[in-house]
């Protein structure tokens, strides 16, 4: 479902230090409890953390970017049905069984969220981030995008079209950002390197050229 706006606002708290976040403190809390009644052994428990930030995160998606900025023929598949054409590049599973990627271009940003629940696409983007499961960003993002954005730093024109993707269990969105000026040449895995998780939520954009060395 989609939600078009020309004005938009968004808590965006970090833990500072060591400082836990609620929610990160009830999970050290069941993890542990977990563990000490024997029903969860700490290896298991890090090795799926290791998987889904080493082997199933982010630099996934990336890739599908980085693709689709250097393949034209992969960049129309992938904007006409991105499940299959992101499985060219053996990527799929669970939570992400039907992907919709919607590209950004000059004049027009995308924003993913997901207003009833965090339905994220996890074989692509990896763990999803604490502020995109909490009730403001959820409701906030639809009601006020821009002033989302502009509380992720991301300030954009007053011209530029937003328009709000909302995910669900059947259908999960990643944004296609523009590809940064100045990569002319750059190779596939030179431009992943400039491709952020929050630039495939529509929350940021891509690196820099220059801020990527």
């Amino acid at each position: 479902m989609a939600h078009d706006h020309h004005e938009h606002d968004h808590p965006h708290d970090h833990p500072r230090g060591s400082e836990l976040t609620p929610v990160e403190a009830r999970v050290r809390a069941l993890e542990s409890l977990l563990v000490e009644k024997g029903y969860v052994e700490p290896a298991a428990l890090d090795a799926l953390v290791e998987m889904y930030e080493t082997k199933v995160g982010p630099h996934n998606g990336a890739r599908v970017v980085a693709r689709a900025w250097t393949d034209p023929a992969f960049r129309a598949r992938l904007l006409a049905d991105a499940t299959p054409a992101i499985a060219e590049l053996d990527i799929g599973g669970r939570g992400g069984e039907h992907m919709v990627v919607v590209a950004n271009a000059p004049g027009e940003h995308n924003l993913v969220v997901c207003t009833l629940c965090s339905c994220y696409p996890w074989p692509v983007l990896g763990l999803p981030p604490v502020w995109y499961k909490a009730p403001p960003y959820r409701a906030r993002a639809v009601i006020d995008p821009r002033g989302v954005l502009a509380e992720f730093g991301l300030h954009l024109p007053e011209s530029t079209r937003i328009t709000v993707w909302d995910s669900t269990a059947e259908t999960r969105y990643m944004v296609l950002p523009e590809r940064p000026a100045g990569t002319e040449g750059w190779d596939e895995a030179r431009l992943a390197s400039l491709v952020t998780r929050d630039a495939m939520i529509g929350t940021g954009l891509p690196k820099l050229p220059e801020l990527a060395e």
